[in-house]
């Protein structure tokens, strides 16, 4: 049966090698038995634009490299910390990058994927940063800066982000009910799959009178997090260490 992969929120660093070393071994192992790999944002830690050298992830990119051209379909989207990710990106991991909302037709079922941060609604300072990091004249301003200065900035950005999340309701950087039965209705689906809040489940519901199925995936910050999706009713969430 064919078998598609599912991963979020690996935010590789070179400070964390021991995951990077991890998703390579994901990928030589899991990936390289599946059709198809979905990463649904958040893939590194932070991306400076596609001239960085991205130093420390360039073995992870490289195998990315060689399953695509084994036959691996890699699809890339954007998260909060990887908005900047481009063509030259894509062609240096051989992946196709997709945009949110995304909908996969997979083994005749339509998915709704997404990254997950445009759900939590309730978050009204970070839907604002979303805004500016998200519109096309601040992107074409912030990539013009030279790259030393664009890193001074993504570090500040990610101590404000610490500082503001340690004193933010935790339930408020989870996904608004009404934001979610709002994407399954506006998408016509009834299978939706994101990331971004790092809080692994598989939520059953009922959206107009009829089953839907949530699926969170899992960040990978001390261990690795997969879905493994055969078809819309078989399916596997899970963790692993190697």
């Amino acid at each position: 049966m064919t078998k598609h992969l599912f991963i979020s929120d690996l935010h590789l660093a070179p400070e964390r090698p021991d995951i990077i070393q991890l998703f390579i071994q994901f990928l030589n192992n899991q990936a390289a038995q599946a059709q198809s790999l979905y990463i649904l944002g958040d893939l590194v830690e932070y991306w400076l634009g596609d001239d960085d050298k991205a130093d420390g992830l360039n073995a992870a990119f490289d195998t990315m490299k060689e399953l695509a051209e084994k036959g691996l379909k890699i699809y890339v989207m954007h998260g909060n910390r990887d908005f900047l990710m481009g063509e030259q990106f894509a062609q240096r991991c051989g992946c196709e990058l997709i945009h949110e909302p995304y909908i996969a037709n997979l083994n005749n079922t339509p998915i709704l994927l997404l990254h997950g941060d445009i759900l939590c609604t309730d978050d009204l300072r970070y839907q604002e940063l979303r805004k500016m990091l998200r519109n096309p004249a601040w992107q074409t301003e912030f990539l013009s800066k030279p790259i030393e200065e664009r890193e001074q900035m993504a570090q500040a950005l990610r101590k404000q982000s610490k500082e503001e999340t340690q004193l933010k309701n935790t339930d408020i950087m989870d996904v608004n009910a009404r934001a979610v039965e709002n994407a399954f209705i506006d998408n016509k689906v009834t299978l939706m799959i994101h990331g971004h809040t790092h809080r692994p489940d598989i939520h059953k519901l009922k959206i107009n009178n009829k089953a839907a199925t949530r699926i969170v995936l899992g960040d990978w910050y001390s261990q690795g997090s997969v879905l493994e999706l055969n078809s819309a009713d078989d399916y596997k969430l899970h963790r692993f260490n190697s």
